[in-house]
């Protein structure tokens, strides 16, 4: 039976990537934590099954999702991650690893400065980069490398860090492997107690209704024909549809909400001025596209708008709001840099609400869920905060 092999299982994998491969009956997935074997023991408990609470303003409805056979420990074991990631019976190697996992420079480079980067390539504790190289060296049989995270351009810069990470660590790749980059896109909000009592399941997981996945056809080895993919020569205006539209959209609901008093998304978008503000964003961003997309961004933002406004999706604003610098260079701050010399009013506030959410969060004595959270704090409580935070991020 093929397989895929999956390095990252959290919610979103369970609601999105395992969704589609749940109805390709003859692949399955087996999974992979990097941190602690709490998910993997409590999904074994149940034989690695588990389900789905599909939301949107019609209701709910609850799938079973039964394509997970395993999971594998890094903390545990990291030499079956390695040998698994070797293995010529797994034809895809799929990743949701959030962005700072990719250790990347601010050019999108790996940093080969990054610590974990350091100790990873020195023998130290694996990195989802070093764990991929290691595993790659040891194949003889074509693989695809499929990165599922929200970076613009992601299967580019995963296979040219692998490709570097290989060159410092005197690795070799010998195996045909291909990197395409994809698009993904389905809101999951964390399970809460109530989710888990309306599933009757400790490990469910909610969803909105609407998925999306459009995925470079440039794979070396079989793939799943997974039902309702688009397949397509450039992924690349897609990523900057979602990426500057929904997720930009996002990123300033999350910190303007949480100064507003607001906790959820569906309460931050029925807030006039947050609406006003997120709409601005999107319509900022959309004149930044490239033409064909640009055609359709006024219907996408109509259904970003209503996705937005589940009531029955309880998707916090904390979620999104975490790793503020990873994101908004990417969200945010690229597409002000197309539209330089242009007024961006709505742009120009998303950067304004992160820097004041986090001098909230650190006057308020909160710790920042961010991986530059030192250097955050640093720049709070520097002479000119303001322009600290706006250097940190390379905002001008």
């Amino acid at each position: 039976m093929p397989r895929i092999l999956h390095l990252g299982v959290g919610n979103f994998f369970r609601a999105h990537q395992a969704w589609y491969t749940q109805r390709c009956p003859d692949w399955r997935v087996t999974g992979v934590s990097f941190r602690s074997g709490a998910v993997r023991d409590r999904l074994a408990a149940q034989d690695y099954t588990y389900s789905l609470v599909i939301k949107d303003a019609a209701g709910t409805k609850i799938e079973r999702i039964t394509c997970l056979d395993g999971m594998l420990v890094m903390t545990e074991d990291p030499m079956a991650v390695i040998s698994a990631i070797s293995d010529p019976a797994v034809d895809v190697i799929t990743l949701t690893v959030t962005e700072k996992a990719y250790c990347l420079a601010s050019d999108g480079a790996l940093d080969k400065n990054n610590p974990a980067i350091r100790a990873d390539i020195d023998g130290g504790s694996l990195t989802p980069i070093g764990a991929l190289v290691r595993g790659l060296a040891g194949r003889t049989t074509p693989v695809t490398v499929l990165s599922c995270d929200n970076l613009p351009d992601n299967g580019r810069k995963l296979g040219d860090a692998i490709k570097a990470f290989a060159k410092a660590a005197n690795l070799t790749i010998r195996a045909t492997v291909t990197y395409p980059s994809c698009m993904v896109d389905r809101i999951t909000p964390a399970t809460t107690d109530a989710i888990r009592g309306e599933a009757g399941d400790d490990m469910a997981v909610p969803t909105e209704g609407f998925t999306e996945w459009v995925i470079d056809d440039d794979f070396a080895a079989p793939r799943p024909d997974w039902p309702g993919v688009q397949w397509v020569s450039d992924v690349a205006p897609h990523e900057m549809r979602k990426l500057r539209m929904l997720n930009g959209a996002h990123s300033y609901l999350a910190y303007a909400g949480v100064l507003r008093g607001h906790t959820f998304v569906h309460e931050a978008i029925a807030d006039p001025v947050l609406r006003a503000g997120a709409s601005g964003i999107m319509t900022e961003a959309a004149a930044t596209l490239p033409a064909d997309v640009q055609r359709q961004a006024k219907d996408y933002a109509a259904a970003l708008i209503a996705r937005f406004e589940n009531p029955n999706l309880h998707h916090r604003l904390r979620q999104i709001a975490m790793d503020g610098s990873q994101k908004l260079p990417i969200r945010i701050l690229a597409t002000l840099t197309d539209r330089s010399g242009v007024d961006s009013p709505a742009l120009t506030a998303a950067v304004t609400a992160w820097i004041a959410f986090v001098q909230q969060e650190v006057a308020e004595g909160r710790t920042l869920d961010d991986p530059r959270a030192d250097e955050i704090l640093k720049a709070c409580t520097s002479s000119d905060p303001d322009a600290a935070l706006r250097a940190l991020i390379g905002a001008s």
